[in-house]
Parts: C-alpha cells; structure tokens; sequence
C-alpha cells in the first residue's frame, strides 16, 4: 500500500497508484491501464477487449475489412463484444478468429459469428457441446454468497455441485479465484459429463462460477437444460449478452435457484480501474431479472454482492449500489463480502471494521434485507 501517484494524500493499492477520490474524479486512466497491462501479459491475454472501426455504411453487424482480406468478427457472448481478427483472442481468452469464424476452445468444431445477439441457447452453435471446467461437491449448508436466505442451508446430507468455469470477462486486480486465468489447466467436458455429476443423488444446487460463467454460458445454459430436479445458482459479474442472461435467469426461476450479481462499484470509473472493463451492463441485466423475475419469488431468485475493498469499496460506493437495488426493490437480499488480500493486491488489509460498518450504515439506509458475508475474517481486522 502507498500514497496516490497523483494527489499525495489518499491510500492507494501499489499496483494501481491512484486513490479511490482521484479515480472517481477520472484521473490516473495511464496509470489504470499499465496496471491492467502487466496482469494481463502474465497470462497471454489482451490488454484489452480488442476493437475494430467500422467502415462508414457498414452497419451494425457489418465487419471492416482487413487488407489481407481477413475479416473481423463480433463475439457477442459477453459485453465486451471483441472484434477480433484473424488469429486474435478475445478478452476471455476463450474465443479466437480462425477463417472468419469464432472458435471456441472447448469445442472440436467453430461455429458462425453471424447467429447475433437474439440467438437463443442451441442456437449459439453446434460447439457449445463442451465447457472448460472443474466442479467438486461440496457440502451443505456452505458458504455461498446467498447462504444467510437460501433454503439450502436448512439441508443435511446434500451437497451443492461447484461448477468453477476457465476465463473471465473481467480482470479484477483483487481476484480470489485467479487460476481461471490459467488455460493450461483446464479440462475440457462435455454435458454429458456434467449430466453424469449432476445426477448424483445427494445433489441438492449447482452453483456455477469462477472467474465468471459469462464466457461460457451457452454451455452452460444447455448443460443445466439436460437436468431436472436441481437448482441452478449462478454467481457472476452480470455483464453477460442480454438474452443468454435472461434465459440463465428463467432456468434458476424454474428451479428454485438463485442468480448472483457481484456488483464490483458504482463508479464506471473505479469499477474500470478495479476490474479492467466497464460494468454498466451488469447493472442493465439486474434490473432487467429484477423487473422481469423477482416480484414473488421464493425463495428470492436475485441477490448482490459487493467485496469491500479497503479504501476504494468505500460507503460512498455502497450507498450508491443500494440506491440502484432499492429504486427497483427495496426486498431484494444485498450481502457486503470483508475482503482478504490476493492477487494482485495482497498490500491491502482485511476490511477495517470501521469500513464494513460505514458501509453496512449506509446499504441499511435503503435496503431491508442486509448481510455481512466473510465475518470471521473480521476477527483479524483492525
């Protein structure tokens, strides 16, 4: 931890150098994505979601040309929407052009770009058969972000089958889940695979993450369609394609699970330096399940996070996120996780305890149902 590069007064994590004030007030972006650059490199991925300017008259779907010939292509999958070209790799590190087609790396065929953002489930392409994944049992009741309200802690016996994805579409310095960025590592399975763990009898929910299960929610989304009798919980950014959200959304309504936003900031401009990307998305998709699923839902199929990040998740961040919860519902459930130091910003400390309850103060201020997730990490706290 250090002093800002820029204003020589506020806390700031050494690998940014900027303080949560001068980001909120838009300085330090050089600083931001020097940061980004670095973590990124270390794992082969873009710096950046990559970009393509489109010929004037194009179109919204039209793709620019290259001089080789190539074209760009549009992956639509999250909202980072890459426009790659001939042999680039998306932001995820997932999805690649090769011959003007998106490839999947799970899949053992490509599948046209052209099917669009309307395209539902199957439809995203015959690829989509196989995930990048590791999944374990684990027991209930567990720790899961929505464990305060979920039935699934009243069950004995039972486990909650973890489903943790490779890749992400975020670049969060702060990662407690960091080995998604690591491909080499990952198996590749197919639904039938998941089928096959699914159906163990003790399995009560399955609980998709990771890094975050947006890169691979057409998979995702057939997989928990090949099941019946268990819920489906999905613990993610929230900044996926509009429909392929909408529909994982429906299949945890039918099935009694739960959707979980982890809302990182409300600031675009801190949540941009925390996480590389912007997160405007992920606060158009909650209210859209709010709207659409929430009202009589039991148990509640929506919920939010926020990890405090000491000196930058701050009350004012907390205050403005449940702000947003409260104007569509003040019911629906908000949990503040304590952070603990990793990744890249392992200088930082446990959340002050003075932090968690300035933040607790001000998400009561709009909301009924508030929780501390991580206590007992507040026994090491100041």
């Amino acid at each position: 931890m250090q002093l800002c590069e820029i204003c020589r007064r506020g806390k700031a994590a050494s690998v940014l150098g900027v303080c949560a004030e001068c980001l909120r007030s838009g300085l330090g972006e050089e600083l931001v994505k020097k940061a980004h650059r670095r973590v990124r490199e270390r794992y082969g991925l873009p710096a950046e979601p990559p970009r393509e300017r489109r010929e004037r008259g194009s179109g919204e779907e039209g793709a620019e040309r290259e001089s080789g010939g190539r074209g760009v292509v549009k992956c639509k999958i999250c909202a980072n929407e890459c426009e790659l070209r001939e042999g680039e790799r998306g932001y995820c590190g997932l999805r690649m052009n090769i011959g003007g087609s998106l490839r999947f790396l799970a899949s053992p065929t490509r599948f046209s770009h052209a099917t669009g953002a309307e395209t539902e489930g199957s439809e995203w392409g015959s690829g989509e058969n196989a995930g990048l994944f590791y999944a374990y049992y684990d027991a209930l009741p567990t720790n899961c972000c929505a464990a305060w309200f979920c039935p699934g802690s009243a069950q004995r016996n039972k486990v909650n089958l973890a489903v943790f994805f490779y890749g992400c579409n975020f670049n969060c310095l702060f990662c407690q889940n960091a080995t998604h960025k690591d491909l080499s590592r990952a198996s590749r399975h197919t639904v039938s695979d998941f089928v096959a763990l699914a159906s163990r009898q003790d399995v009560y929910c399955v609980c998709f993450f990771g890094g975050s299960p947006e890169p691979q929610l057409p998979f995702a989304i057939r997989a928990s369609e090949s099941i019946e009798g268990v819920r489906i919980c999905w613990e993610w950014n929230g900044c996926g394609n509009r429909s392929l959200v909408r529909k994982a959304a429906e299949i945890s309504l039918r099935s009694g699970g739960i959707v979980k936003f982890d809302l990182k900031a409300f600031d675009p401009h801190l949540s941009e330096a925390l996480c590389g990307v912007p997160n405007k998305r992920a606060y158009e998709n909650f209210e859209m399940i709010a709207n659409e699923f929430f009202e009589g839902s039991d148990p509640p199929v929506l919920t939010a996070t926020t990890l405090l990040v000491p000196f930058y998740v701050d009350e004012i961040e907390v205050s403005r996120i449940a702000e947003f919860i409260a104007s569509i519902n003040d019911e629906i459930p908000y949990s503040l996780l304590v952070f603990h130091p990793d990744f890249y910003m392992r200088d930082l400390p446990i959340t002050p305890k003075s932090q968690v309850k300035r933040c607790y103060e001000a998400a009561k201020r709009y909301l009924k149902h508030v929780n501390i997730g991580n206590k007992h990490l507040l026994a090491f706290a100041e």
